[in-house]
């Protein structure tokens, strides 16, 4: 492992930070404490592009111990005010997936300690959702309770970075790549339907005008939702293009 103890990494983006500091650390996300320093500044005057800050600090072995513990959830530090933190909420029995599944166990209780060590109250309850190209499925967990909007941030990006962490963590419990959706109070669901709507709506005006249009930049899984929602769409198609974290969609219209 490597020698070093706490490492700060300056990235486009929380979720490369952390990937970038834990690949330079030789170590897994569990084996971490992570706290973002700066959510993300522009250059000089604005320009430039966007950075975050984010500090990985490894934590300390505990004294006495001889065999290899059990790998701890990373403590993730979080400036806002926070609530008195609630035990984790057992799952919901009238969901469509099967009782006691131990991945969904797995994504319930490292998403209720993250909450728990961020001071938050929030109930807890995860599912299966829809399959991906490579037929794996999606897990949704819905985080419910009051005053979270501290866990979704600006354009989402806290809760993208506490989605990855998240990710990392359970992937590594359950010895598989976990493909994790984090929705707070329905907030991802608002959002897809808005930009389906969008998405339709600048459909429609390349449809009747006949030149394409560049939608903002958007993380993969806003520009997914794009994707699907054009997808039989007669007049129209869609690719992304440029690079994260500005990758976004263009809509060209149909030749013939």
């Amino acid at each position: 492992m490597n020698a070093r103890t706490t490492l700060e990494i300056i990235a486009p983006t929380v979720e490369e930070a952390i990937a970038q500091g834990l690949a330079q650390l030789g170590l897994t996300a569990d084996a971490v404490r992570v706290e973002v320093l700066d959510a993300g500044s522009k250059g000089l005057f604005g320009f430039g592009k966007p950075q975050v800050r984010v500090r990985l600090t490894v934590n300390a072995p505990e004294e006495g111990k001889t065999v290899e513990a059990e790998p701890a959830v990373p403590e993730v530090e979080s400036k806002p005010v926070v609530q008195t933190p609630a035990e984790p909420a057992a799952f919901d029995e009238s969901d469509s997936a099967p009782e006691n599944d131990p991945v969904l166990d797995q994504a319930e209780a490292v998403v209720s300690k993250l909450l728990h060590l961020m001071g938050l109250e929030a109930q807890v309850a995860a599912h299966y959702g829809d399959t991906d190209r490579d037929d794996r499925r999606y897990i949704n967990v819905d985080v419910r309770g009051n005053d979270l909007s501290v866990l979704i941030g600006r354009r989402s990006e806290t809760l993208n970075a506490f989605q990855f962490l998240a990710s990392l963590i359970i992937g590594k419990k359950t010895e598989q790549f976990v493909q994790l959706v984090v929705d707070v109070e329905g907030y991802r669901a608002r959002r897809e339907k808005q930009l389906i709507q969008m998405a339709k709506r600048m459909a429609d005006q390349v449809a009747k005008n006949g030149r394409k249009q560049t939608l903002e930049p958007m993380p993969s899984a806003e520009r997914r939702i794009i994707h699907l929602a054009l997808r039989d769409h007669p007049a129209v198609t869609t690719e992304s293009t440029g690079e994260e974290p500005y990758r976004k969609v263009v809509i060209y219209p149909k030749e013939g």
